[in-house]
């Protein structure tokens, strides 16, 4: 199967499981054009939620995350039910699935339970991406998610992806070019400027276009922090799917970690080479400096 056919399979179980719901529930049919919601509050309209205070309470409860995690304090059942639910106590598992799910898609944030007794949970990236696109240490939303759907967009391409494409994508979990929100503020400058900047990715014109177009590779940083691997294991989680499942690029997943392994053992066999045999001199052998 090619590159494009995997990805094609990608979107097709994304929207599939789009169709489902918006057949299934009725009340979400009623809400307005999917271009006019916030990213959080558009990706929560897809899911199998009762009313629409059900939806709200969970919007809430993914900002009340979001500002958690910026703060890096733990979260309890208790605060949740104290704060967010409240009177909606009967549908907290409901509220709570559904947020956590958004926090991973968008956020790239687990909430990871590590007190059952008291339901304590903490607050942890996916990806071991350093960027968290917040504005300062202390404002914004990490949005690691976000460019970790964007990375296994390019992946599944070919390793390059039209800027098309990438929209394509976003536009399924609430993502718009020109529609501000309190997840990414201004996304279309998030993705062609910010990750650029950062070297998350590299935007390259098209040789030839016309109008001008673009596409996306993966930058130094992005190559650095993270793996085809673990990116398809994110997207493969979001589209509801296993990474198997994409077979060639699972084979290209499974070379790219032998390769990076191979680069690992070499380069310590370069900086930590085996020390000269020295018996019988009264000198002290020197210290190896890599060269520059």
């Amino acid at each position: 199967m090619s590159h494009r056919q995997q990805h094609e399979q990608g979107l097709k179980a994304l929207k599939e499981k789009e169709g489902q719901v918006w057949e299934m529930d009725p009340v979400a049919k009623h809400v307005g054009n999917p271009e006019e919601r916030p990213a959080a509050v558009a990706y929560l309209y897809s899911k199998f939620l009762l009313n629409s205070q059900i939806r709200k309470k969970t919007t809430d409860l993914v900002k009340f995350l979001s500002f958690k995690y910026t703060r890096n304090e733990p979260v309890t059942e208790a605060d949740i039910l104290k704060n967010v639910v409240q009177e909606y106590k009967d549908y907290y598992s409901l509220i709570f699935k559904h947020a956590c799910e958004c926090m991973e898609v968008v956020f790239g944030i687990e909430i990871k339970e590590v007190d059952a007794f008291n339901h304590s949970y903490e607050l942890l990236k996916i990806l071991d991406l350093t960027y968290d696109g917040r504005l300062s240490e202390d404002e914004g939303i990490p949005r690691t998610g976000l460019l970790a759907l964007i990375l296994g967009v390019i992946f599944m391409e070919g390793n390059r992806a039209p800027e098309k494409k990438i929209w394509e994508v976003l536009n399924m979990v609430g993502v718009y070019p020109d529609q501000h929100d309190f997840i990414c503020g201004n996304p279309r400058k998030f993705i062609t400027e910010d990750l650029v900047l950062e070297k998350y990715l590299e935007c390259k014109l098209v040789s030839r276009s016309y109008p001008p177009t673009y596409e996306f590779l993966w930058g130094p940083r992005a190559h650095a922090e993270s793996s085809k691997m673990k990116v398809l294991q994110f997207f493969s989680k979001v589209a509801g799917s296993n990474p198997t499942s994409f077979t060639a690029l699972y084979k290209e997943a499974l070379k790219d970690e032998e390769e990076r392994a191979r680069a690992i053992l070499a380069s310590t066999s370069i900086a930590s080479p085996s020390a000269p045999d020295n018996s019988g001199s009264g000198e002290k052998p020197s210290s190896f400096s890599h060269p520059k």
